[in-house]
């Protein structure tokens, strides 16, 4: 049985920081599966647009070096992947690569919206990491002005609960948390705690 912690989980829930720290103690390696659909609409973006045809050929194409891209930490890139993760054929092109990389020997993190339903529903430990919209508004708010970004948070806020309401209602693999994650919420909890209660909730996991 490969060792797949599957972290599923809204915007700015906690779920990135959360795998990327259960990675690092496991010595495993980790996919922020979000990156890719980010990736597919800077470069969909730059190519003409984020219609289907357009998104669906960037997603085909694909690799490591596209991911690295300047723009795909912005607050566009967040609304651009939001956007073309809604086309089924862009999700078709990418399920590929998630499924290589989750089924690779040893095992595997990966963290996104449809890990623990859709590309790795047999993994043995699933979280699902949650936070309350204004909680993880104030997030990205804090982070994108960090990163030099202009935006207010209500302006945030209207973006995550956007971003939700889409992810929640697109046809093809929409966000849902799988009947057998565990629940994390990371409301009112620092980085440090929220790790460890991910990490007991691995480790219970398994032990079943």
């Amino acid at each position: 049985m490969n060792f797949i912690i599957a972290v599923d989980g809204p915007a700015a829930s906690g779920k990135g920081t959360v795998a990327g720290a259960l990675a690092r103690h496991y010595g495993l390696p980790y996919l922020d599966t979000g990156l890719l659909y980010r990736a597919v609409g800077v470069h969909a973006q730059a190519a003409g647009g984020l219609d289907e045809a357009t998104a669906a050929a960037v997603a085909q194409d694909l690799n490591a070096a596209l991911l690295d891209h300047p723009k795909a930490r912005t607050r566009e890139a967040g609304e651009w992947a939001s956007r073309v993760a809604a086309h089924p054929t862009v999700r078709a092109a990418l399920l590929d690569y998630q499924h290589q990389f989750a089924g690779q020997h040893g095992g595997a993190v990966l963290d996104g919206r449809d890990i623990g339903t859709v590309i790795a529903p047999q993994a043995p430990a699933k979280l699902f990491v949650t936070a309350t919209p204004e909680v993880r508004a104030s997030r990205r708010w804090k982070q994108l002005i960090e990163q030099g970004e202009q935006v207010s948070y209500d302006d945030m806020l209207a973006d995550i609960l956007c971003r939700d309401e889409r992810d929640r209602g697109r046809s093809t693999a929409p966000l849902v948390r799988a009947a057998d994650a565990a629940l994390l919420d990371t409301s009112e909890v620092t980085i440090e705690l929220a790790f460890r209660e991910a990490r007991r909730l691995v480790e219970e996991a398994l032990g079943r």
